[in-house]
């Protein structure tokens, strides 16, 4: 199993090393996912095309950075102002969600199997506090997804960086600013050392999916019984990996204001602009992709349904 993200990294690494250790204890041995670590075997963005060719048997990664495959494997992965994780789920394993991943993956030779979900990120770090949509333009920053095209609506010229390239290009100035994941995984990644204002809700990403991609001819060839225990290992994986990561965020939230770190909220006029400019995108998309069409318009009408449900039964 090749992976995007290195071993270490919180969550993101650590949670494809659970479910390997896990896949070998629940199945007696018989099913052995060995761990690689990025660039080991496949650099970190192109373990997509190793699993389609089957140079690689499985990978570790999120639908997200397949962006340049087919835009709507995005909607797999995080959603700007998109769902938290319990309504992404509901949608992604009975709303049809699964089924319609199955088909756009098919196509490229793939199965990917939903193995971990997280909590909110944060949505970026700057060298300079952000107070109006102006302050972005013209700005050079590492981004994920679909939000990358919401950001270049509003004047900043992104560009997607592995993990592990993020901190020499902030360091060295290739970019000016850089959004990555959660509190506790950027932490780690030392992005405060060289950026002090840190920007929530991370309106890009909710909640984020993350993927174990196998060779399609490979799984196909499973029996019945091993293919059940890599579901119900990916099932598994989605619970710890919730669980640990709200409970990770408060201890690393104070570790950084320690270090001097300045924590924001977007003022609602920047919110409501990055939302606009992603209704844009959405129709951009729409018009280019007949994939995205497909996805969009299922995880929508889900959503809406939803909302009959989410207004009632949550404290708002």
């Amino acid at each position: 199993m090749a992976s995007t993200y290195p071993g270490s990294l919180t969550q993101l690494g650590t949670l494809g090393k659970v479910l390997s250790e896990r896949l070998n204890a629940v199945s007696g041995g018989t099913i052995n996912l060995k761990f690689q670590e990025p660039g080991a075997i496949v650099p970190a963005l192109e373990v997509f095309d190793a699993v389609s060719s089957g140079a690689v048997q499985a990978a570790w990664s999120t639908p997200g950075y397949w962006t340049g495959k087919d835009s709507s494997l995005s909607l797999f992965a995080a959603v700007p102002f998109g769902p938290r994780a319990s309504e992404y789920l509901a949608w992604m394993k009975f709303g049809g969600g699964q089924e319609l991943m199955d088909e756009v993956y098919g196509a490229y030779g793939i199965k990917s199997l939903a193995c971990a979900v997280i909590a909110p990120e944060a949505s970026g770090w700057f060298r300079k506090e952000i107070n109006s949509v102006d302050d972005l333009k013209g700005l050079k920053m590492r981004f994920f997804g679909l939000g990358a095209k919401v950001m270049q609506k509003l004047g900043v010229s992104t560009q997607l960086l592995a993990g592990g390239d993020i901190f020499p290009a902030l360091e060295l100035g290739t970019i000016d600013a850089t959004e990555f994941s959660m509190p506790a995984i950027d932490q780690k990644l030392g992005f405060y050392q060289v950026a002090k204002h840190y920007y929530f809700p991370g309106w890009h990403q909710q909640s984020t999916i993350f993927e174990l991609m196998l060779n399609k001819d490979e799984w196909d060839a499973l029996d019945d019984q091993t293919k059940a225990v890599f579901e119900t290992v990916c099932d598994a994986n989605i619970t710890y990996g919730i669980a640990e990561g709200e409970a990770i965020q408060p201890a690393a939230l104070a570790e950084l204001e320690a270090q001097g770190v300045t924590i924001h909220q977007w003022n609602p006029e920047i919110l409501e602009a990055l939302q606009a400019a992603w209704l844009e995108v959405v129709e951009e998309e729409k018009a280019a992709n007949p994939n995205f069409v497909k996805v969009w318009e299922s995880l929508s009408a889900f959503r809406e349904q939803y909302k009959t449900w989410s207004n009632l039964g949550y404290l708002k």
